[in-house]
């Protein structure tokens, strides 16, 4: 079997010999057809993020089609498409029997703790593998994911129709945080460095807003890092709400005096939480309420892989990677 692997830092290669899976009970076996990458996936292609062992197929943003079908499944069939979800929660843990399973402590995390999706087939936990319609395409099987977690980080936040939103940051998951406001009714701006980030941001409906100005009730924290930090802080409003969904290891710096005068509301917004989250926006992607392949640039096939992890960083809009044709040579 084919797959897409990290041999080390910033070093990716196909393989024509990686161990075929087989669905264990409870289990689906999927063909995947398209993965997106982000900023996780970078962490693990640069080496800051260190995997169970190498090489090591990462990727967990996409799906396919489903090709076997392991003992005890039902409601999920061979030949149906399907988006995956791919947080395992272990449903046991506190976090989880509270409902958050974002904070599961024993979470599978595909491509991460979990071998990933840049592979012919992988198995997935059926009740991970969320069916869709054939007429979801493959460029948004592979936007569905990231939209969950801007979906979730909206909704935490509590966004309003009317309300003007700070988004810094037009990366892949701001630009989906931008959608999933402007579907909202919300009205989204944006602070972003890189001119074609910042015109695609426009393109789909944003404003461009000044970096560290305005008077903002919610900003959206899409980056992480000190820099992006400073602006949305002084970007907030008095008793204003800052969302961080964007993750860094480096300090940043806020007093506890300025946090009580100006009343700031600080929320970390990490994934989502299953199964409502996702659940809802499958059902968005579905009816047409957000189309997030707006937000793509062309597919890299497989063998210019490497290419797409170097260049992600920079480039305006999602990547990702295009596995139809491996799975269009196994009909064949």
């Amino acid at each position: 079997m084919r797959a897409i692997v990290l041999t080390g830092p910033h070093r990716v290669e196909v393989v024509h010999d990686w161990p075929e899976p087989r669905p264990a009970e409870g289990e689906v076996l999927v063909g995947i057809r398209s993965v997106g990458l982000c900023g996780s996936d970078l962490g693990v292609h640069e080496g800051h993020r260190v995997t169970p062992r190498l090489p090591w197929v990462m990727g967990h943003e996409g799906g396919g089609e489903i090709v076997a079908v392991g003992a005890g499944v039902t409601g999920r069939h061979v030949g149906q498409r399907v988006v995956v979800e791919p947080n395992y929660s272990c449903f046991a843990c506190r976090p989880c029997r509270d409902g958050l399973t974002s904070a599961c402590t024993g979470r599978g995390i595909v491509g991460m703790n979990i071998p990933g999706l840049l592979a012919e087939r992988v198995a997935v936990p059926a009740r991970f593998a969320w069916p869709v319609p054939d007429t979801v395409s493959d460029e948004t099987l592979a936007c569905i994911e990231p939209l969950a977690v801007a979906r979730a980080a909206v909704r935490r936040a509590g966004v309003r129709a009317g309300d003007e939103c700070l988004v810094v940051g037009a990366g892949s998951q701001g630009l989906f945080v931008c959608q999933a406001l402007l579907a909202l009714g919300a009205r989204p701006y944006v602070v972003e460095p890189i001119p074609g980030r910042l015109s695609l941001a426009e393109r789909i409906g944003a404003k461009r807003a000044d970096a560290g100005t305005g008077d903002f009730r919610l900003v959206f924290d899409t980056a992480g890092t000190p820099a992006t930090w400073d602006i949305s802080l002084r970007s907030a409003a008095a008793a204003g709400v800052v969302v961080m969904i964007g993750m860094g290891d480096e300090p940043v710096q806020l007093s506890t005096m300025e946090l009580a005068r100006r009343q700031l509301v600080l929320r970390g917004s990490l994934i989502y939480d299953h199964p409502h989250d996702f659940a809802e926006t499958v059902a968005a992607v579905v009816d047409g309420a957000v189309r997030p392949a707006q937000v793509l640039h062309a597919g890299a096939a497989p063998a210019a892989a490497a290419d797409a992890f170097a260049r992600a960083r920079s480039a305006p809009g999602k990547s990702w990677i295009d596995l139809s044709g491996w799975q269009e040579d196994r009909d064949a």
